[in-house]
């Protein structure tokens, strides 16, 4: 198998430590990816348990495929977004699941794969494309949002999902320079950014927030972690589990008030004498904090080390 596909699964051990796996157990794998983590777990619910493997990125089915082919029928992978989970398995006849997996973010694989245009080193800039797709059969790439957004939603964008000191002024930046000539590398927008003069003095290149806030634009990945939260607490069985594994702020913070209002049920105003929302209870927290990566992992594995891992359990009344 070629070294870019190499995956290596992000907190394993604690993740399977947390979902209290067992024999016969089904369980979705959200973003099945390279199957690190879908191979160990049907290890642990062996013999007869069912794993869903899910995945936008034709690439990674195909990899996952041949990993989990020893597995035969209990590994099931389907090319879909986790927040069509309800969808999926509703065509594949399952109700209810004992645990489900989301391990966000971008792959070692997209970041490895030039021509996915999700990294911006230097040597290869000027070849790579403003692609940034995780399924490949979306409409618009990077290189469209960039050529037809407004200056106000370029700024939304850098703001809201890189949190980019220099919005305005990169956002302003970019629709004066796409009016000479359109931005369809990675070179060509590491340019617009170095000309405006977004991130000078600081210790960080800044391409690291912009890329990652058109990547969020190009693959609405906030709103799928919002439906897919939702879908999956559904999916559960009383007393599965539900793992996330976020890698920046954003999605963290997702996960944690979704979790919290879970937790809480109504969300009623604190004076109000009646609950009218009708909501209840549903999940308990199994992690109180999130969980990241020790020493040793984060120094195997450097692209680990912002992983955050809260888990939570459906309530056995809900």
């Amino acid at each position: 198998m070629p070294d870019r596909y190499h995956h290596r699964p992000v907190l394993l051990d604690a993740t399977l430590s947390l979902l209290e796996l067992g024999p016969g157990d089904d369980v979705v794998d959200g973003t099945v990816g390279g199957a690190g983590h879908a191979g160990a777990i049907l290890e642990r619910t062996a013999p007869n348990g069912r794993l869903v493997g899910l995945d936008v990125d034709d690439e990674a089915l195909e990899e996952s495929g041949r990993t989990l082919r020893p597995y035969g029928e209990r590994a099931r992978l389907v090319r879909s977004s986790y927040r069509r989970l309800n969808e999926v398995l509703e065509e594949l006849g399952m109700t209810r699941v004992d645990a489900i997996l989301l391990d966000l973010g971008v792959s070692s694989r997209h970041l490895d794969a030039p021509e996915r245009g999700f990294r911006f080193a230097d040597a290869s800039a000027g070849e790579t494309p403003l692609d940034m797709r995780m399924d490949r059969r979306l409409p618009a790439t990077a290189a469209d949002l960039l050529a037809r957004a407004s200056a106000e939603q370029l700024q939304s964008w850098f703001s809201e999902y890189g949190e980019l000191p220099g919005s305005r002024t990169l956002a302003r930046a970019i629709t004066e320079a796409r009016r000479q000539t359109p931005l369809r590398t990675t070179s060509d927008l590491l340019a617009v950014i170095q000309a405006a003069g977004i991130g000078r003095g600081r210790k960080h290149h800044p391409g690291t927030l912009v890329f990652q806030a058109l990547r969020i634009a190009v693959n609405d990945e906030l709103g799928a972690l919002k439906e897919g939260i939702e879908h999956s607490i559904e999916a559960l069985a009383p007393g599965g589990r539900l793992a996330v594994i976020a890698y920046h702020s954003l999605e963290d913070r997702i996960v944690k008030n979704a979790f919290r209002d879970a937790v809480r049920g109504c969300l009623c105003p604190p004076r109000q004498p009646v609950c009218t929302c009708g909501k209840t209870p549903r999940l308990e927290l199994v992690t109180k904090k999130p969980v990241g990566p020790d020493e040793e992992e984060t120094r195997s594995n450097p692209r680990a080390r912002s992983a955050r891992l809260r888990v939570a359990r459906r309530r056995e009344a809900a």
